[in-house]
């Protein structure tokens, strides 16, 4: 079959799908990967088909401090997710008309429209839960305080109402189809009536399948995301970890690029304090490390990096969160917003690492203490147990036999 994956969103939405659809290769489909121009060479690395979604992410990852207290600034957000989303599923309706089977991720949920309206199969690969559960709260209130399983319920239902930019991007791809508007309820009926399968792809050892979940909603396990052909690790880097103990990494990947320095001097101060050697990833916020003991690296793989560092602290992404359980290293989350809470919760909840550090309480003593207990190795063992768990796993697997059951 003809498979198009829409990996809509950062490089940590998009690196699982090439591990994915590398695997769906080698069980004999044909597989294209819609994201961003700038991860077309990470898409082609791994043998598969690029096709071209408009946008970049860049634009709704921008979070200056205080940016939770600032309506205007969470308006302009709501804009800029809209037209994010709106030219977004313009171009995966023109890429799906050559597929045979659409495979959504979280961002792209509107993917489902496309497929109704062009009569293919479809299903949902998501990296993060949005299903209403009495189990944890909506990931898109922010935040992993439970307001008790009928709160968790309730908040769940209304998150998924709210989520305006969402919905006008599935009315866009209707319009576009010349079908008649449906509300979200409707479209979310139908999804149930039919048993719509949505694959999750985390390990149910992080977090288990809720109970209280329509059929059709599976948690199956990573995605592992691969390790480019011909990629090397750069030798500073090599020479760096072989020069002594382990160090411990820090990176916030896509989140905080709207920090204006104050980021890298707060790690910088962070390190100084905590003692010990460190690398630290530029990533969006374009940090930058201070010292001899503390090496500055660009894009690296997580996948070969966490199996080398003594601890992580990172923003909680679904992909980041995701490769330091499967390396088995201890870490610890600062979360931003969105699903990193609920990961930076796990980690703590499963002995991984101590509590998540919410990024608007972030300075160079509170991160120092969180790099100092990670310091300690008290949490080695639990997340070298849980990594293995999570690694015996095959969660590509259960989404090439979901594929083969899909209809048409």
């Amino acid at each position: 079959m003809r498979v198009l994956i829409a990996a809509l969103g950062s490089r940590g939405d998009v690196a699982p799908f090439v591990g994915l659809g590398e695997r769906l290769v080698a069980a004999g489909h044909e597989v294209t990967v819609a994201a961003h121009p700038e991860f077309d060479p990470l898409v082609r690395s791994g043998g598969l088909g690029f096709a071209c979604l408009a946008g970049d992410a860049r634009s709704i990852a921008d979070f200056p401090r205080g940016w939770r207290t600032s309506p205007r600034f969470l308006a302009e957000q709501a804009r800029r997710m809209t037209q994010y989303l709106a030219d977004a599923a313009v171009d995966l309706l023109a890429a799906a008309r050559h597929a045979d089977v659409l495979l959504v991720n979280l961002t792209a949920m509107f993917g489902y429209e496309i497929a109704e309206g062009l009569g293919i199969a479809s299903m949902g690969v998501y990296s993060q839960p949005v299903e209403p559960t009495g189990d944890f709260p909506p990931i898109l209130f922010h935040s992993a305080r439970s307001l008790g399983r009928l709160g968790n319920r309730a908040a769940g239902r209304l998150a998924l109402a709210s989520i305006t930019p969402y919905h006008r991007a599935a009315a866009r791809v209707r319009a576009e189809l010349g079908r008649p508007s449906q509300s979200h309820r409707a479209r979310a009926r139908l999804q149930r009536d039919q048993h719509w399968p949505v694959l999750h792809g985390y390990s149910a050892h992080v977090l288990p399948r809720p109970a209280d979940w329509r059929p059709g909603l599976e948690v199956v396990g990573y995605w592992p995301a691969p390790q480019p052909a011909g990629w090397a690790p750069p030798p500073d880097l090599v020479d760096f970890l072989d020069a002594g103990p382990a160090p411990v990494f820090v990176g916030f990947g896509s989140m905080a690029s709207g920090q204006d320095g104050w980021l890298s001097d707060t790690v910088a101060e962070a390190l100084r304090r905590s003692g010990g050697r460190a690398v630290v990833q530029a990533g969006w916020a374009g940090l930058e490390g201070a010292g001899p003991d503390v090496l500055t690296i660009g894009d690296v793989p997580h996948a070969w990096l966490f199996p080398r560092v003594a601890a992580v602290v990172h923003h909680g992404g679904a992909g980041t969160a995701g490769a330091a359980f499967l390396a088995g290293t201890p870490s610890v989350a600062v979360p931003v917003y969105a699903d990193q809470p609920l990961w930076g919760e796990r980690i703590r909840a499963l002995g991984a690492g101590p509590p998540p550090l919410p990024f608007t309480a972030l300075t160079a003593e509170t991160l120092a203490e969180r790099i100092r207990d990670l310091r300690t190795g008290r949490y080695a063992a639990p997340a070298a147990a849980l990594g293995a768990r999570v690694r015996a796993e095959d969660g590509a697997a259960r989404v090439i036999e979901a594929l083969e059951r899909l209809p048409g």
